[in-house]
């Protein structure tokens, strides 16, 4: 797992170790968590990950927008420790890489000038990974779009896997060094870069140009030139759009802090990872992982939250 910075100025692993929080934090945390029933709890989360935006949840639930936001920071934090602990050893063969852009705060030509160039105003980029098989989520890391976050990512990603892989990327060059780095030669690396046709003008802004041809360049080892492909990966940004509020573009529900923004990231994977449906595999992307044997609820969820709790006291 990935040990992000709690700082401002640093990219955001997968979770904050519990140690950043003061014992203030934690103990105004503790308090406002036992006002809630988990059948509350529950209903709170329920929303969130259906892609209810904080507001939203406040009028649906009767809870206070710090009691919703405090409870999003600490599932976050429980949903990243116990991501981190069992998704180890996984079976996956085929992986895909992307990242997808958000951005915190304010859009970056509106960032105060004494803001500029902090991690957490502005741009923001989540970095995915998704086994083509499985469906399954290992690993995932928010940073910038740069060579020091992909070398984080990939890193991490290779820590988690049992076997040999296939792994396509687009054409993005921190990959290349990163994979280098993380994997060697053990690894079958392929990018896939596509080309781009020109848009009306009109189109532009809303819509990607049109793709109009795609290069599949090999990098490392023999991957299997039909399984060299991006759909995966790019159709889990859709349902991150889809499932999570802070996404949605033309909207004023991005994230203002990029902490809170990763805590929704890691209860989102750990809702999509354990606890949905996969249309297609009819089981849990977990599930057909052998992470766990059966179908989570979010009132399962919300337990290991219970067990934060416990450990706590």
């Amino acid at each position: 797992m990935l040990l992000g910075s709690h700082r401002r100025n640093a990219p955001l692993g997968r979770f904050f170790m519990r140690r950043h929080l003061t014992l203030l934090d934690r103990s105004s945390i503790m308090v406002s968590m036992n006002r809630l029933t988990t059948e509350k709890r529950v209903a709170v989360i329920s929303a969130l990950v259906e892609g209810c935006s904080i507001r939203a949840t406040v009028r649906m639930t009767g809870v206070s927008k710090n009691t919703v936001t405090k409870l999003l920071v600490d599932m976050g934090k429980a949903c990243s420790d116990y991501q981190d602990e069992v998704l180890r050893d996984l079976p996956c063969r085929r992986v895909q890489l992307d990242e997808i852009w958000s951005f915190c705060y304010s859009k970056s030509k509106n960032v105060p000038e004494e803001k500029h160039g902090q991690f957490g105003y502005g741009d923001v980029w989540t970095w995915t990974a998704i086994c083509a098989d499985t469906k399954l989520v290992p690993s995932w890391f928010v940073g910038n779009r740069d060579g020091a976050s992909a070398a984080e990512f990939v890193n991490d990603l290779a820590s988690r896997l049992k076997h040999r892989i296939q792994l396509t990327t687009d054409g993005h060059k921190p990959y290349l060094e990163a994979v280098e780095n993380a994997f060697g030669s053990e690894v079958d690396y392929a990018m896939l870069i596509k080309i781009y046709g020109s848009e009306p003008e009109a189109e532009k802004r809303y819509s990607p140009a049109k793709c109009v041809g795609a290069d599949k360049h090999v990098v490392s080892g023999h991957p299997e030139r039909k399984h060299v492909s991006t759909s995966y990966v790019e159709r889990q940004n859709l349902t991150m759009r889809m499932q999570m509020r802070r996404f949605t573009r033309l909207t004023n529900a991005f994230s203002k802090k990029v902490e809170n923004h990763a805590h929704a990231i890691a209860l989102h994977f750990m809702h999509y990872n354990f606890a949905r449906l996969h249309q297609t595999l009819k089981s849990t992307p977990a599930m057909r992982a052998g992470v766990t044997d059966h179908l989570w609820s979010v009132e399962e969820i919300v337990g290991l939250l219970k067990k934060t709790e416990s450990r706590a006291n």
